[in-house]
């Protein structure tokens, strides 16, 4: 489905506004400014103003807003192939420590959050986060349901509910690496949590 802005352009023209998205998206992630101007975008992009509101009528919010769906979409692209996979314990611990390193490499600067902070109250922003959200907690409930399905776990096992508890011990782990600089927290969520789903088909033979 074409995004908001996309579906009127040419493929020249899409290819020019996915540019512009990821050029504002890569300076985010190297420099963590504070407030983003037009002029900032105009100049990390090359693009003149003209072509920055041809791309995008909405202005800078709207420019924003596409970077945070860019990079909420990023997230689950950094977790790929792994979180597609989860039908082994070796699976589950592979997208564990890809996972880990992807946010002990984020530190303390979080591309989505300082997006987030930017276009909190723009018409989108919590459909991207929620989106996000929702996404990941499906991807993690298929994992929970294969393995059910294989019965390496309870298949009584309320796999929605787990995979809402694995979002929110990622997303707290999260916070208090960004603050601290420590994954310990994040680590030992997702190993108490993935240890849960091994005891749950212990507890039956």
């Amino acid at each position: 489905m074409a995004r908001n802005g996309e579906s009127r352009l040419t493929a020249k023209g899409r290819a020019t506004r996915q540019r512009i998205i990821e050029g504002a998206s890569a300076h985010l992630r190297s420099e963590a400014p504070g407030t983003v101007t037009l002029d900032d975008i105009r100049a990390i992009t090359g693009t003149s103003k003209g072509q920055l509101f041809h791309y995008f009528p909405g202005g800078k919010e709207e420019i924003l807003l596409a970077v945070a769906q860019f990079e909420a979409d990023r997230v689950i692209t950094d977790q790929q192939p792994h979180i597609d996979l989860l039908g082994s314990w070796e699976a589950w611990s592979g997208w564990r420590d890809a996972l880990v390193a992807r946010y002990r490499a984020q530190g303390a600067h979080c591309p989505l959050a300082h997006l987030m902070d930017q276009v909190g109250s723009t018409p989108g922003a919590a459909e991207v986060a929620a989106s996000l959200l929702t996404r990941w907690q499906r991807l993690i409930r298929q994992g929970i349901i294969t393995m059910q399905a294989d019965g390496l776990v309870d298949p009584a096992l309320d796999a929605d509910r787990a995979a809402a508890a694995f979002i929110a011990g990622i997303q707290g782990g999260v916070q208090i690496l960004r603050s601290t600089g420590d994954s310990a927290h994040l680590e030992a969520v997702l190993d108490i949590l993935i240890d849960h789903l091994r005891g749950r088909v212990s507890d039956r033979t």
